[in-house]
């Protein structure tokens, strides 16, 4: 099986069917173990700190440029010394593969 941070996002076409919480789960290992699936199950989430303003603006842009690359974005909370990130594939009204796809590349810029 291909590692979740070297597959490539495929374009969202709409009908994407979003994951149960027992798909979600299978998946929750090949991230790293910040990651926390939201109450509502619809919503991948970690918080993140950094020393300071300038590591976490860094983090923020290139992240930025990684969504861009694969079509997918975050929502982002930024702040001195953090980012909160979430991802959710909204079109499919909540958790599909893309978003553990991100998460991993997340990861992998840490």
């Amino acid at each position: 099986m291909t590692q979740l941070r070297d597959r490539s996002c495929q374009r969202c076409e709409g009908a994407d069917v979003p994951y149960t919480a027992e798909q979600a789960r299978s998946l929750m290992g090949q991230l790293d173990e910040h990651w926390r699936v939201t109450a509502d199950g619809k919503s991948l989430r970690r918080e993140i700190r950094f020393p300071d303003f300038y590591r976490t603006m860094s983090f923020v842009n290139a992240l930025a440029h990684l969504a861009n690359a694969e079509d997918h974005h975050p929502d982002l909370e930024v702040g001195y010394g953090y980012c909160n990130v979430r991802f959710s594939t909204h079109d499919a009204g909540g958790l599909t593969e893309r978003d553990f796809i991100c998460a991993a590349k997340t990861d992998a810029l840490l």
